[in-house]
């Protein structure tokens, strides 16, 4: 069984939160109850979009291990306007204290249409200007777009998921899930 699910913004990407903060973080058991089925990866609590869940352990690793490098792309709304020449360190593979990231896909894309509010909405300044981009990824390190963007000078306002290998979020709304097998 594979389910894809949109996550929404301050959404727990696990079914129970064992934290002291229990009472008031959201996870996936608010949005379904389906036994024996598990993330396949992580989407952090501020991030939005898509999530493949299942009950098949071989397929979880495959998408979630590094080692099998499988591609996730993020539509990313950042502080700033870059230009193409901004995105090459992400090209060839920017340096974080971690060490330094595989080459990314990078682009400039107009606002994505039909985009569901964020809620709450992101801060926005005035006198600072936003813009998108779509950024691929074959790695999963910890909160690794955000920290990419930031570290060419244009931080992450919003990030949503909208591809991991071959699923993608095809117009799946907010909050809701679908089955493919």
């Amino acid at each position: 069984m594979i389910l894809l699910f949109n996550k929404p913004f301050n959404v727990l990407s696990q079914f129970t939160d064992n934290s002291s903060h229990q009472s008031e973080r959201e996870t996936l058991s608010h949005y379904f109850n389906i036994s024996g089925v598990y993330p396949a990866g992580r989407l952090d609590r501020d991030s939005e979009g898509l999530l493949v869940l299942t009950n098949n352990g071989r397929l979880q690793a495959k998408i979630s291990h590094p080692s099998n490098k499988v591609e996730k792309t993020y539509w990313v709304q950042v502080e700033g306007v870059p230009n193409q020449y901004d995105l090459d360190p992400l090209h060839m593979g920017v340096m974080l204290k971690d060490g330094a990231c595989q080459p990314a896909k990078a682009r400039i894309i107009d606002s994505p249409n039909g985009l569901w509010p964020r809620i709450p909405a992101i801060r926005v300044r005035k006198s600072v200007a936003d813009s998108w981009l779509e950024i691929k990824i074959s790695e999963g390190r910890n909160r690794q777009v955000r920290r990419m963007t930031a570290a060419i000078g244009f931080p992450t306002l919003r990030l949503i998921r909208v591809q991991v290998g071959e699923w993608t979020l095809g117009g799946l709304e907010l909050g809701k899930y679908r089955s493919i097998g």
